[in-house]
């Protein structure tokens, strides 16, 4: 297991009993990352009273020097992992079934381009600061997986916030200026630097790591271990 330092652009947390520290360390663009979450929260639901966590969601850019007109998906994983066409249909619909088993809907007919995020993870920096950070991070998985919507997009952003309650002004502001820019790519940087190069990366109290999109059977067993608990 890899031990974690707080990012630099995080206070350190005062420990709580029996509080578990969750960073999950994803991207918007990730399916992975969506049965991932999907999966923790299953696996939650089944420790409800037993445990209780505080989940802080860390940026990661899966394809950060994307251009903002984006990128045909299958041309984009041919090019990034020598897939073929029927290779990556077939990867699509398992991904589409283990969504389903969850409970998330991936409309993969609609999801046609993949985009940059960068964005995205400077809104959900602001979320967190306004106690939204965990709705906004499922509305825009949503919007992109199930409603095949553009990410990259100002004014999609700007509406998802607002579903969520966040303040569709200030959401604007941020667009539209380079707030919470610095902050995003420095903590991007220390996951890198922690050696995170796949995700959805689940580190629990800054030291137990959890790879890739587990079942919620996964999470629960390992959480359980961490907790102490039978």
């Amino acid at each position: 297991m890899k031990i974690f330092t707080t990012p630099p652009t995080q206070q350190a947390l005062q420990p709580v009993k029996d509080m578990l520290k969750i960073d999950f360390v994803s991207d918007v663009s990730c399916p992975w990352c969506a049965i991932g979450l999907q999966s923790l929260q299953t696996a939650l639901q089944r420790l409800e009273g037993q445990v209780e966590v505080d989940i802080h969601f860390q940026p990661f850019e899966l394809n950060p020097d994307m251009g903002p007109e984006g990128q045909d998906i299958t041309e984009h994983l041919g090019q990034k992992y020598g897939s073929t066409p029927e290779q990556a249909a077939a990867a699509r619909e398992a991904i589409r079934q283990r969504g389903e088993a969850l409970g998330f809907t991936f409309n993969m007919d609609q999801r046609a381009r993949i985009y940059n995020t960068f964005d995205a993870h400077r809104l959900l920096h602001w979320a967190a600061g306004e106690g939204k950070q965990l709705a906004l991070k499922k509305a825009l998985l949503k919007a992109y997986f199930t409603d095949g919507e553009n990410p990259s997009d100002k004014t999609v952003l700007v509406k998802v916030a607002a579903e969520v309650g966040l303040d569709s002004q200030e959401a604007r502001a941020i667009l539209e200026s380079d707030r919470f820019f610095k902050e995003v790519r420095l903590q991007e940087q220390f996951f890198v630097g922690q050696g995170i190069h796949s995700v959805p990366a689940v580190i629990v109290n800054d030291h137990h790591l959890i790879s890739g999109g587990q079942p919620p059977e996964v999470f629960e067993k390992a959480l359980r271990h961490i907790a102490g608990i039978a």
